[in-house]
């Protein structure tokens, strides 16, 4: 664990802060691009963030002299974001040390696609490339030219090579114009809601890409789906049965009666919780699974699907 000291907040459009750290005792660890820190909110619970790196210059492997955090209060934050929105300069958080789920390689000439907040861990990509003077080309996507977070800095370091793309004028985002003709040798990073992810895999794919080369993060936001009707798991091994009600996930649930599971992102992106589907019909909404797994209804990712049947009985 980590104790860290936040050194400077500030607003860079009216819902997203940047907030900067630093360690209270120890250095900090060094981390790659991609990298989150989990952090600890008040009541019991944890959030994750991507570390975000706007300077070339500054080599994240090397211990960095601090950790910097772009993120966007949500209107349905339920603890995460409005929490880290609070903090002054002078409070003091926990964490876990950096960890990463969105790998970035040294492939050449990748194409990195942003949306929206997603853009925290594509930046310290583009740093990481533009230190080594390695070709690429970014895209960002957002709503308006307002919305979106450290376009100036982007711009600075990216010059042309980033292309942004705003949904209320003619530039708007059209991925299967953007896949027409792509080389299929290249990789693919994309970060941003679940939406732009799917639509970013498929068109990908259609063009011929490996889904090996697409490599994604889901950026979801701290909200609990709690409109969402309960249902049973029933654990083939022990024929044991849990309620799964609205609002909480099967992981939740079932850790919290001492049934072991592994799991790691809970946002539905990462793939370790997948579980073998027995019987029942799973509501997928994880973007690990293709269309055609989704469709047989074996597996799920019990961290963020649900159920469309009354029970599922798991592998577990």
């Amino acid at each position: 664990m980590l104790k860290l000291r936040v050194i400077s907040e500030a607003s860079v459009t009216a819902d997203i802060k940047l907030i900067e750290l630093e360690s209270v005792s120890d250095a900090l660890p060094g981390y790659q691009p991609g990298a989150h820190i989990q952090i600890d909110i008040p009541g019991g619970e944890t959030r994750n963030y991507s570390l975000i790196n706007l300077d070339p210059g500054v080599e994240t492997q090397i211990p960095p002299t601090n950790y910097k955090l772009g993120v966007l209060l949500e209107e349905q934050s339920t603890g995460g974001s409005s929490y880290i929105h609070g903090l002054k300069v002078g409070d003091e958080i926990t964490c876990e040390l950096p960890k990463n789920d969105f790998p970035f390689g040294t492939d050449n000439n990748p194409l990195l696609i942003a949306g929206g907040i997603g853009v925290t861990p594509i930046a310290s990509m583009v740093s990481a490339l533009v230190r080594n003077d390695s070709m690429f080309e970014f895209h960002y996507a957002g709503r308006t030219s307002s919305s979106v977070a450290f376009m100036p800095e982007l711009q600075n370091v990216a010059g042309d090579r980033l292309i942004p793309h705003f949904d209320d004028q003619e530039s708007a985002l059209d991925l299967v114009k953007l896949f027409d003709g792509v080389d299929i040798s290249r990789h693919v990073y994309v970060c941003g809601p679940k939406g732009m992810i799917e639509a970013t895999k498929q068109a990908a794919e259609q063009a011929g890409m490996p889904a090996k080369q697409i490599h994604f993060e889901l950026f979801t936001n701290d909200a609990t789906l709690a409109s969402d009707d309960s249902f049973e798991v029933e654990i083939s091994s022990s024929g044991e049965v849990y309620n799964i009600p609205a609002g909480r996930t099967i992981i939740e649930v079932l850790e919290e009666e001492g049934v072991d599971v592994m799991y790691d992102c809970q946002r539905g992106d990462c793939g370790i919780c997948q579980t073998s589907v027995i019987a029942g019909t799973p509501d997928h909404r994880d973007v690990v699974l293709s269309e055609s797994e989704k469709a047989s209804g074996d597996v799920m990712q019990i961290c963020v699907s649900r159920a469309k049947s009354k029970r599922l009985v798991l592998e577990i």
